[in-house]
């Protein structure tokens, strides 16, 4: 299969996932699904949560792994929601 072969007419996303930050006090993160295939789903979570587990918000290694996190969520051809319970402004994230 070439390269050709892969860019074509957009897919329907194959699931959801929404990664909720929960405070200060690990585990700061928790990966939510609206819909997938559940091993989907769940190979996401476990690989976004590797990514995260002990970083919260204005770490400045949590702008590198989030970046991770989005391209993996792009690979697997996932809608990905991030609710940091507080303006992206005020996280540092931008």
């Amino acid at each position: 299969m070439s390269q050709t072969d892969e860019v074509g007419e957009p897919q329907p996303p194959r699931g959801h996932a929404r990664i909720v930050y929960l405070g200060p006090v690990a585990p700061h993160w928790e990966v939510q699904s609206d819909f997938g295939d559940r091993s989907l789903i769940e190979e996401f979570r476990q690989r976004a949560l590797a990514r995260l587990v002990l970083l919260p918000p204005h770490d400045p290694q949590f702008r590198r792994n989030r970046e991770r996190v989005v391209r993996d969520a792009e690979r697997e051809n996932l809608l990905l929601e991030w609710d940091l319970g507080m303006p992206e402004e005020e996280a540092g994230v931008l």
